[in-house]
């Protein structure tokens, strides 16, 4: 990391994090400017601003008075709103930047207290849908997508976070060896294990062209050397994890802070709190989830030539190459 200048900020570099990615503090740092909501107020005129900034300094031209600051800023909107292999504004709720504003309602939905099966199905089906698109959004796009495996992928994703929220409150409710307030404990943790594997199931549905077509692998010159499937699969088992980490405090914290602000006077005697509260304490642990989730691994990460396919060791001389993980 190159040393830092007098307003704070390294020398800028291209396409590179300010923040040292092969430590989990800096992509945490670099993760919490890509999740940054502010930058989903950012105008079309400062999007195209930044992106002909980028382009002057990438041919060399920099104009007088731009600081270190300002590229790094530049970058930070660019890389928040355009995909990074389309080359295409990403959907405004469907950006990492909007996961927590646009998918806070849907985490307080699935947990709110007493839920009946209309309402489980409805809390499911917008969680998972929005996760759908937000994992199609911020895939590894270096290979097109037919419209049939999306569709079918995102049945499937749905379908599964459905059926697991739904099985596992039947079996609550069914058990005869539980007291009815140990049931209503339990429900509320019921949606961890039922959107941790819902979400397993979500990124690899909706990104599984990426394992039957492969991704495209760089070298550090960022030329493409070819198409790996064993990337494609290190990428989604990466992407996975993040995706099962995710859930745990959001599904998990919240429930137990309830259960302690439930026994309070405050809402024993104001019961119209219970919803604003429980909806801060919810938007708060996604806030401080996301941005540690994506952080366990690097967006564009390597892989040593001599794990890839065969042929990659006849199509380069580089010992490691890389490619972009996804979102």
């Amino acid at each position: 990391m190159a040393a830092e200048l007098e307003d704070g900020y390294p020398k800028f570099q291209l396409k590179k994090s300010r923040f040292d990615q092969s430590t989990f503090y800096g992509r945490w740092r670099h993760f919490l400017d890509v999740i940054d909501p502010s930058t989903l107020f950012t105008s079309e005129d400062e999007l195209k601003s930044s992106i002909k900034l980028l382009e002057d300094y990438k041919n060399g031209i920099v104009p007088a008075g731009i600081t270190d600051r300002a590229l790094w800023e530049a970058q930070k909107t660019k890389q928040a709103i355009i995909h990074p292999d389309t080359g295409e504004k990403v959907f405004m709720p469907f950006r990492m930047s909007g996961f927590v504003p646009f998918g806070a309602p849907m985490v307080v939905g699935m947990l709110l207290p007493n839920p009946t099966m209309p309402k489980i199905i409805f809390w499911q089906w917008l969680n998972q849908s929005h996760n759908a698109a937000v994992n199609y959004s911020n895939r590894n796009a270096s290979k097109p997508t037919p419209v049939t495996r999306f569709l079918m992928g995102y049945f499937g994703a749905v379908s599964s976070a459905v059926s697991i929220a739904l099985g596992l409150n039947m079996f609550i409710s069914r058990a005869s060896n539980f007291s009815a307030g140990t049931k209503m404990m339990i429900q509320k943790f019921v949606p961890f294990p039922a959107v941790a594997t819902a979400n397993i199931c979500n990124v690899v549905l909706m990104r599984n062209n990426e394992l039957a077509v492969g991704i495209d692998v760089v070298d550090k010159n960022e030329k493409v050397v070819g198409t790996s499937k064993v990337a494609a699969k290190k990428a989604l088992f990466e992407t996975a994890l993040t995706r099962v980490f995710l859930p745990a405090p959001i599904l998990l914290i919240p429930p137990v802070i309830m259960s302690m602000f439930e026994k309070t006077r405050l809402l024993r005697n104001n019961p119209r709190l219970h919803l604003p509260f429980n909806a801060l304490t919810c938007t708060a642990t996604f806030a401080f989830a996301l941005p540690l989730a994506i952080a366990l691994f690097p967006q564009y990460s390597q892989i040593a030539t001599a794990d890839l396919e065969p042929e990659f060791k006849n199509l380069t001389q580089e010992e490691t190459l890389f490619y972009n993980k996804g979102l």
